[in-house]
């Protein structure tokens, strides 16, 4: 298996800082990123990863790290967007704040987008570059619900910017999104079923095994349905 470049966005904590601390310990040159600087300088001396700032849900902070990203590094082979977050609890369609709505969007589909626009050049270059969308069940429309409107929209959303990215970008890279499942993080909560590692699993495989589809929906290394 050859040394993948790799940055995984929000890796301060959860499934993002497992999934570094899983690429590290396998041999990959990690960038871990997070929009706190104390915090995520922590978790990347932790992992062994290396850490840059960046605020997914601010454009210019993004253009600002993919340029920098691009002067000093050059090469990356695998984009992780894992940053994301769920703060519309006890909301439902009808009773919903939009500016929720609208800053569950910035971070959790225009970031991801943004930063896909920005690096896809880069991950064109790569022999085998990866886009792993950490996205959710929640968003799937063969099992749409009114609860949490703002990220199940959010991630629909994103499971729709996989597809089209899978069908616009260069045939060397394979763009994919998955859900990690309910989760015990403090997204998920202490009553969640599964463990940070088993969260993490499939986003590590599809971002280092030889052979994974391409312009699909995953959990647990299984397609399933959008």
């Amino acid at each position: 298996m050859s040394r993948k470049r790799i940055i995984v966005t929000g890796g301060n904590r959860g499934i993002g800082k497992e999934i570094c601390k899983q690429l590290v310990e396998m041999g990959h040159d990690v960038v871990l990123t997070a929009r706190s600087v104390e915090k995520g300088e922590n978790a990347a001396i932790e992992v062994g990863a290396k850490f840059r700032e960046l605020d997914v849900s601010k454009k210019d902070n993004i253009l600002e790290f993919t340029q920098k990203y691009k002067d000093e590094v050059g090469e990356l082979d695998v984009l992780i967007n894992n940053a994301g977050i769920l703060i519309d609890d006890g909301m439902n369609v009808l009773n919903a704040d939009l500016n929720v709505v609208k800053q569950t969007m910035e971070t959790n589909v225009y970031g991801p987008w943004i930063l896909t626009q920005e690096l896809a050049p880069l991950l064109e270059k790569s022999s085998d570059g990866r886009i792993i969308n950490l996205s959710s069940g929640m968003g799937a429309i063969d099992d749409l619900r009114a609860d949490h409107p703002a990220y199940r929209i959010s991630k629909t959303a994103l499971n729709s910017l996989t597809i089209m990215t899978h069908q616009q970008i260069g045939a060397s890279v394979k763009a994919n999104a998955m859900c990690p499942g309910w989760v015990r993080t403090d997204m998920g909560g202490s009553g969640a079923s599964r463990p940070v590692e088993k969260g993490a699993e499939t986003a590590v495989w599809l971002a280092t095994a030889e052979e994974i589809p391409r312009g699909k929906f995953l959990r647990d290394k299984k397609v399933i349905e959008w």
